[in-house]
């Protein structure tokens, strides 16, 4: 899978640091060479996107929200 065209200009390519999974939303912290960016998505995204530590991700930031997509 690849991203070809998005529309959130604040885009942070990093790789999972640390995932702590509840039983509806799990918190991702993915290392960026900025930092560290967090995000609370659901637990079930955690599953379907297949996120383990050290997977390649990209941290899509736009106002409040924290997105993550698998590279």
């Amino acid at each position: 899978m690849s991203i070809q065209a998005i529309n959130v200009r604040n885009q942070f390519k990093g790789k999972v640091r640390e995932i702590i999974r509840g039983d509806v939303v799990s918190e991702i912290d993915v290392e960026t060479p900025w930092g560290i960016v967090t995000s609370v998505i659901t637990t079930r995204s955690v599953d379907d996107l297949g996120l383990v530590v050290g997977s390649d991700v990209v941290a899509l930031v736009k106002s409040t929200e924290v997105s993550i997509a698998k590279l």
